[in-house]
């Protein structure tokens, strides 16, 4: 070999060796979380998801929407979430090997990445799109869609984690992992949720439940001696949707942001002009449904966040749309409407008379009554029979955690809890 070309073959190798190791370093990220500790990505595929757009988007959704008007702290995101649980998917896949369960190396990627994304479908502010300016499509429909078009960029290495996510791979328990009365979403999000809003209740032992998962006729179930682990973990549940998720500010809070989102969507069909980004405008101008999601619909979704909207509702305070401008007003001065919850319907009579005083100083504007009060209903179910958590015996029997358990509550937590709601203004001074 000449000496030019043994330079030029060593430059090579020295080169190669340099882009091999920055891409092994590169992808092998280890994360410090808050409530787990050090979380480490578990291969290139993965760390390639984590760095795409449709994914990183998650930093600018937060987990609980407006929660943090009640709970300050309660300020984390989409992604924060699935990171953690991506981390206790693979403590899960861990704890079933330990037990004999096998579990090849492609399903537990396909595991991490379905439970990774099972959430990238969320819109702004989590929930308040869906009841807003996207109409009969969920959340979890567009996860779906963005996970098969992921799927085509990265030539169908995520084949068997849709399958998973969809349930229709041929082991059972692997679905009941990602969504299930006991999954690893759970999981994390009670444990996390709780941590950021200081609320104790709510903080379950993931590591205790994780380590007691076994499979029982392609079933997850729990052994027997964590069933005071499941027993806190529901009652944990209860007192979080309660306390925190169906709290009457949060609830008066996540109501409003819908409300002027509506009011936005319809005064945009009237053709009025609205500031907002190009990709709110979009969905403010277009009709939106399952049917006409298309893959331009997903892209142009993808681009939008809390931050486009919360920036268009500061621009909104001075519209000369009467209610638009008060509704968007309340929401960034905090001043929320007043929420009233009550395990009855509110009779006519009261209603009426909050709806008189409100026309009244509604004036001339008195058509906009609706707009500043109403009513619903929200229903909280910790534990669903129909979905059963199955307890494993130690003679080796199945049994409903309702049967296993001799805790009176998690009867009484089987029984859904329905309560109704009516909103209007507390300070008539602001309409």
């Amino acid at each position: 070999m000449h000496c030019l070309d043994l330079l030029t073959f060593v430059q090579y190798i020295i080169i190669e060796n340099t882009t091999l190791s920055k891409s092994k370093t590169n992808k092998l990220k280890i994360l410090n979380d808050p409530i787990y500790g050090l979380v480490s990505i578990p291969n290139s595929l993965i760390f390639d998801i984590i760095e795409h757009r449709y994914f990183q988007r998650l930093r600018r959704i937060t987990q609980m929407g407006l929660t943090n008007l009640v709970y300050p702290g309660a300020n984390h995101t989409r992604f924060h979430h699935a990171i953690g649980c991506m981390h206790l998917m693979q403590k899960a896949i861990q704890a079933l090997r330990s037990k004999n369960i096998p579990i090849s190396e492609k399903e537990a990627t396909a595991l991490c990445i379905a439970i990774l994304l099972h959430d990238i479908g969320h819109g702004a502010f989590s929930h308040a799109l869906e009841y807003s300016i996207v109409n009969e499509i969920t959340h979890e429909e567009i996860s779906l869609l963005f996970m098969k078009e992921l799927n085509k960029e990265f030539k169908g290495k995520l084949d068997l984690a849709i399958k998973i996510f969809e349930g229709k791979y041929e082991r059972t328990f692997f679905h009941q992992l990602i969504s299930s009365q006991l999954d690893i979403d759970r999981l994390d999000y009670l444990k996390r949720d709780s941590f950021y809003t200081g609320v104790a209740e709510g903080n379950i032992s993931s590591d205790r439940l994780i380590a007691m998962m076994n499979v029982k006729n392609d079933e997850l179930v729990i052994e027997e001696k964590g069933i005071y682990s499941v027993e806190k973990f529901l009652i944990a549940r209860r007192l979080m949707y309660w306390q925190v998720y169906l709290h009457k500010t949060s609830l008066s809070a996540e109501t409003l942001l819908v409300k002027i989102l509506q009011r936005a969507k319809l005064l945009a069909k009237e053709g009025k002009v609205l500031p907002a980004n190009k990709a709110l405008r979009y969905f403010l101008y277009t009709s939106i449904n399952k049917e006409n999601f298309t893959t331009n619909t997903l892209d142009i979704f993808s681009k939008l966040d809390d931050y486009d909207v919360l920036a268009a509702i500061k621009e909104w305070c001075d519209n000369e749309d009467f209610v638009l401008s008060r509704l968007s007003t309340m929401l960034i001065h905090r001043k929320l409407l007043k929420l009233e919850l009550q395990g009855k319907p509110f009779t006519d009579k009261y209603k009426n008379k909050i709806i008189t005083k409100v026309k009244k100083k509604l004036g001339e504007k008195e058509d906009n009554v609706s707009c500043f009060v109403f009513e619903d209903v929200v229903v909280n179910h910790a534990y669903d029979v129909t979905k059963p958590i199955k307890i494993l015996t130690k003679k080796g029997k199945l049994k409903d955690i309702i049967k296993a358990s001799d805790n009176l509550n998690i009867q009484t937590l089987s029984v859904p809890v329905k309560k109704y709601f009516y909103c209007y203004p507390k300070n008539f001074a602001l309409i």
